[in-house]
Formats: C-alpha cells, sequence, structure tokens
C-alpha cells in the first residue's frame, strides 16, 4: 500500500498530535488541486442522477403504464406508482447511515445501485399494477440510500474551498437525470410498450456507477474514523496532493480521533446533546418537502396540459429551469454562502405559489391565467433549484459532527422521505377535493415559514473545514447551556 511505503512507522502517525503547532506553520500555502477529487465526486453523482432519473420517469409514461397495467383513471393506483419509491427511499434512507459507517461509503454506493438495477427491471417486465409497485419499491430502497452517502461522500472528499460547488454537482447531475427522464418518456404515448424501455435505460448508469466506484478513493474521514490513519493518509494524497496530506490529517485529529464514534446511541441523536442540530436538520428538509417542489415535479404534466400546452414543452421548461438553477447554485455557494442562498431560494418560491394562487382565481382566466400558472411553476422550479434543493443535503453534511454525521442524516432524509411520499400519494386527491387555490396558498405558506426559520437557525458554513465547523458549534452550544 502506498501509504504504508510513505509512512515508516506508527511513531510518526502519532507525531501528528506533537507537531501540531509546527504544522500550523508550515500549512502549505497553495489549496489543495481540486481536479484531484472531482472525478471520484463525479462518479458519486451518478446516484443522484439515478435519483433525479426515477423521480420524473413516471411523470411522462404514467398514462401509458395505466393504461398497459389495467388501472387508467383510478387516481389512488396512480399516486401508489408515483409514491411506493418514496416508501422504499423512507427504508433505504433510514438504514444509509448505519449502512456507510459499517461497509464505508464506496461500498454503499454499490449497495445503492443494487436494488436499483434489480427494480427497473422489474418494473420494465410488469404484467400488473402489483409488478409495478414492487419495482418502484426496490429502486426506492437505493434512492433513499444514495443521497445521504452522497452528500456525505462529496463533503469529506472535496476541498473546503470547492465543497459547495461539489455539491452543487450534485443537485446538477439529479438535473440531467430528471430532464434525461422527461425526454426519453416523450414517445411513450405514441409508442406502445415505450415505458418499459424508459426503465431498462436507468439499468446503464447504476451498473456505471457499482463498477467505477470500485476504483474511486474511499472517504479518509470514515477510515481515520475506524483507526485506519495509515489508508486515511493515502486516500488523502490520492484526493489532495502529498503536500496537503500532513496538514489535513493535522486538521483531521483535532475533532475526530476514532474514539468509538459507532457507538452513538439513537435516543442521543433525538434528546440529547445533538438534538439541537437534528431539529435544524429534520426542519429543514421537511420545510423542503412542504413548499410542494416533488409535485411540481411528479405532476408537471398534467397541470400544464389543463392548460393546453403540450408536455414535452412544459417538460423541456422545467428541465431547463431546474438544470439553470443549479448551474446558478454551483457558481454562487462558495461566493455568497449557504445561508444566503437558502433565503433567496424560498423567497422566491413562495412568490411563485403566490402567481398560483392568482392564476386559479376568478380574477385572472384565459391567457392570463396561462401565462401566470406556467411562469409562477417555471419561477418556482428555478428558485427551488438555487437554494432549496441543493443546500439542505451540503449544508446538514457539514454541521453534524463526525461522531454521528452518518446516522444522523440518515434520520434527517428520513423525514424527507416520509413528507414526500405522503405529497407524491394526496397531491392529486387533494387538488380535487380543496382546488388549487387553497392547496398552492398552503405551499407558499410553508415556503414563507422557512425563510423565517433560515433566518433565526441556520449557520453560515462556507469556506470553513469540516473540524472548524464542527468546534465552531461545539463552542456554541457550550455558550448556550452556560
Amino acid at each position: 500500500m502506498r501509504g504504508r511505503q510513505r509512512v515508516a512507522s506508527r511513531d510518526h502517525i502519532s507525531g501528528h498530535e506533537k507537531e501540531e503547532n509546527q504544522a500550523s506553520v508550515r500549512l502549505p500555502t497553495v489549496k489543495p488541486c481540486w481536479q484531484r477529487s472531482l472525478r471520484h465526486v463525479v462518479v458519486a453523482s451518478l446516484s443522484s442522477f439515478l435519483y433525479g432519473y426515477h423521480i420524473g420517469v413516471v411523470n411522462e409514461t404514467l398514462e401509458s403504464i395505466s393504461v398497459d397495467l389495467s388501472f387508467s383513471g383510478n387516481t389512488m393506483a396512480e399516486g401508489l406508482v408515483v409514491s411506493i419509491c418514496l416508501g422504499g427511499a423512507f427504508i433505504g434512507s433510514l438504514f444509509s447511515g448505519w449502512i456507510a459507517d459499517g461497509v464505508g461509503r464506496r461500498r454503499s454506493f454499490q449497495l445503492c445501485a443494487l436494488p436499483m438495477i434489480i427494480g427497473a427491471g422489474m418494473s420494465a417486465t410488469a404484467k400488473s399494477l402489483w409488478g409495478m409497485l414492487l419495482g418502484r419499491l426496490f429502486v426506492g430502497t437505493g434512492m433513499g440510500l444514495g443521497p445521504p452517502v452522497a452528500a456525505l461522500y462529496v463533503a469529506e472528499v472535496s476541498p473546503p474551498a470547492v465543497r459547495g460547488a461539489f455539491g452543487g454537482l450534485t443537485q446538477i447531475a439529479t438535473c440531467l437525470g430528471l430532464m434525461g427522464s422527461l425526454f426519453i418518456g416523450i414517445p411513450a404515448k405514441d409508442i406502445v410498450g415505450w415505458w418499459r424501455i424508459c426503465f431498462w435505460v436507468s439499468v446503464i448508469p447504476a451498473t456505471i456507477l457499482a463498477l467505477f466506484m470500485e476504483i474511486c478513493a474511499e472517504s479518509p474521514y470514515w477510515l481515520f474514523k475506524r483507526g485506519r490513519t495509515i489508508e486515511a493518509e493515502a486516500e488523502f494524497e490520492k484526493l489532495l496532493g502529498g503536500v496537503h496530506v500532513k496538514a489535513a490529517m493535522t486538521e483531521l485529529s483535532k475533532s475526530d480521533r476514532g474514539d468509538g464514534s459507532d457507538t452513538v446511541k439513537l435516543s442521543e441523536l433525538l434528546f440529547g446533546c445533538h438534538f439541537r442540530v437534528m431539529f435544524i436538520g429534520s426542519t429543514l428538509f421537511a420545510l423542503q418537502q412542504l413548499s410542494g417542489i416533488n409535485a411540481v415535479f411528479y405532476f408537471s404534466s398534467a397541470v400544464f396540459e389543463s392548460f393546453g400546452v403540450p408536455s414535452d414543452i412544459a417538460n423541456t421548461c422545467v428541465g431547463i429551469c431546474n438544470l439553470l438553477g443549479s448551474v446558478v447554485a454551483m457558481i454562487l455557494m462558495d461566493k455568497l454562502g449557504r445561508k444566503v442562498l437558502l433565503l433567496g431560494s424560498f423567497f422566491g418560491m413562495a412568490l411563485a405559489m403566490g402567481l398560483q394562487v392568482l392564476a386559479a382565481s376568478y380574477f385572472v382566466s384565459g391567457l392570463g391565467a396561462m401565462y401566470l400558472s406556467v411562469g409562477g411553476m417555471l419561477l418556482f422550479v428555478l428558485s427551488f433549484a438555487f437554494g432549496a434543493g441543493p443546500v439542505p443535503c451540503l449544508l446538514m453534511s457539514e454541521i453534524l459532527p463526525g461522531k454521528i454525521r452518518a446516522k444522523a442524516m440518515a434520520i434527517c432524509l428520513a423525514v424527507h422521505w416520509v413528507i414526500n411520499f405522503f405529497v407524491g400519494l394526496f397531491f392529486l386527491r387533494m387538488l380535487e377535493l380543496i382546488g388549487p387555490q387553497l392547496l398552492y396558498s398552503a405551499f407558499g405558506s410553508f415556503c414563507l415559514t422557512a425563510v423565517i426559520f433560515v433566518k433565526k437557525f441556520v449557520l453560515e458554513t462556507k469556506g470553513k473545514s469540516l473540524q472548524e465547523i464542527e468546534i465552531a458549534l461545539l463552542s456554541q452550544e457550550t455558550t448556550q447551556m452556560n
């Protein structure tokens, strides 16, 4: 192993603490080369691509699926096809922390790809509603495992100066997956059985993820936490370059010394000293989903067609807005910071929902209603993509202490999936029962609530190392307790 050739003995490792002050003086003036870690982040982002693809794959194809599998006109069955994968995602997300801490980040990505391959094949060959639901459930477990592990991995392998941009890259991958599913689904209404091809296509990126992750770097943070210090140094060399290894190891040893970090109890996360950061993460993910964003992604075709806008044109516009907003987020994440993007994003989403409410009112009709509704939906997607979409996962992977990072992320994202499931399941039904005005007003109210919450509770993390963030939060908690 390369690390064993470079490090002569364990005495050198233990010398990190003794040389801490000297090391801080000799910190390299040149920042770590971001190109080294980029290729590893790109491979990890395939899990985000698959997440986006499976979120959108039923958008254009749902009508064809319902006809072929004989449940056309049953809105509850259609809602189940959309949302059952979210139930599976809840299960996958709930166990993601324990899997990521148990087998490592790389193996977790491979385990994420496996049910996506199996589930996609089951959906593609389904002969009944139940076969489709079972396949979507399998896919969902992989969807639930992928995002939290991707957030952990990107935060742990990225240099601090570009961590926000790399976090934005995973959101771009999600957008590309969503756009890909929408575009490939366009012929579904004209070609019998085309929806089966749409599911088979997703097997390709899932297979690439499983194979290429074998040659990617493991997280040095996970290796260090497991006591595998020499291997952690070797991975830091692969990710940052040899000149930055000693500084990275010194920084890592300040807060995380590998002393039983896997023994954290669930009660400590929910009721103990980590309650505040868990509350921030869970609430942020809850408000993200209560904004109604995934209802837009799942059912945008139906909403646009109600105004006579062809679904292929509508979905193309949605995809472009989503991608454009994600690119803006990637550029600005490390310049403006996470908090500013969140505030602007949720406020823009609230404004967009206001336009939707106005479009559904008696004061506007005809072309005016169509322009307001379509424009409001596109503004909503654009606003979401540059803040509320990419920031929460990245922010939580930054502010969660290393001891609890994987397991706490799993619980926070489990909240995300539960609410996502119910929004997808009941959106069409609620639209029928209470109408668009009340429903969109509720979504807009949650967006305004999110603005207030972010202003009060969310901390800025741009440009700081994970250890600096953890030490700052511990200091803040101690001050509040006193």
